[in-house]
């Protein structure tokens, strides 16, 4: 890849505006840095199973989808194996059967699919579509270059979203607990009985009720704020 289409990337990932935004960029610059690009897609394993996380303008509807319900196509082996797929003709391509013939009736003639390494996960590839035989060919060289490029925004873009996702998860179980020790507080004021007995009745209810702990304390604090006690369990 040249210096200015490295610029250019690193131009993109400073101008995002979140993840998605810096995915589809991505995945849109690559159709227009790659010749014979018409489209182009990310696939990634994440929680054992194969998604796409970002697709190109133009990308048809179901094109990977349908790969990752069959368990077969190039992205599917490239993620899988770590190994480039290419299939300059898909009219006769003899592969992956099943999908050959959902991507020609999308107008995809040729496929390009590009191992991504990207860092913690157990496999991810940058997927190029072309609309007429053999019309990547020429794009293999740039289409790894940009592959290379592309393996360390991936990596990033996935290392925020999952400290945003801990974040979060930190957020609720606070938020969870919260309100579970006021709702113990009340039955502690209103019983008079410790904070055991209180957590255990909060419990047998919320299993007698077929709701979760949390959301049963959530009722008992907001009834109680709002005037009349709730019933007793």
């Amino acid at each position: 890849m040249t210096s200015e289409r490295s610029d250019t990337l690193d131009q993109a990932m400073a101008r995002s505006s979140g993840l998605d935004t810096l995915l589809r960029d991505l995945t849109d610059r690559a159709v227009r840095e790659v010749p014979g690009t018409a489209a182009c897609s990310i696939t990634v394993r994440r929680a054992d199973r194969l998604l796409t996380l970002a697709g190109s303008a133009g990308l048809p509807s179901g094109l990977d989808q349908r790969q990752y319900e069959n368990g077969a196509g190039p992205c599917v082996a490239a993620a899988e194996t770590g190994t480039e797929q290419y299939a300059s003709d898909l009219t006769t391509e003899e592969r992956w059967p099943a999908y050959t013939r959902y991507a020609l009736a999308t107008g995809v003639r040729t496929v390009l699919a590009v191992p991504l390494g990207v860092t913690g996960e157990s496999g991810a590839a940058l997927n190029l579509y072309g609309e007429r035989p053999g019309a990547l060919a020429a794009g293999r060289d740039a289409a790894r270059a940009f592959a290379v490029r592309m393996t360390d925004a991936v990596t990033t873009a996935l290392r925020i979203e999952h400290h945003r996702q801990s974040a979060a998860d930190v957020r609720t179980a606070l938020l969870s607990r919260s309100v579970i020790d006021q709702a113990i507080g009340i039955l502690m004021a209103r019983e008079r009985i410790d904070a055991d007995r209180a957590l255990e009745r909060l419990r047998r209810a919320s299993q007698g009720r077929n709701i979760k702990l949390r959301d049963l304390c959530a009722q008992v604090v907001e009834r109680t704020a709002n005037g009349p006690s709730p019933d007793r369990e």
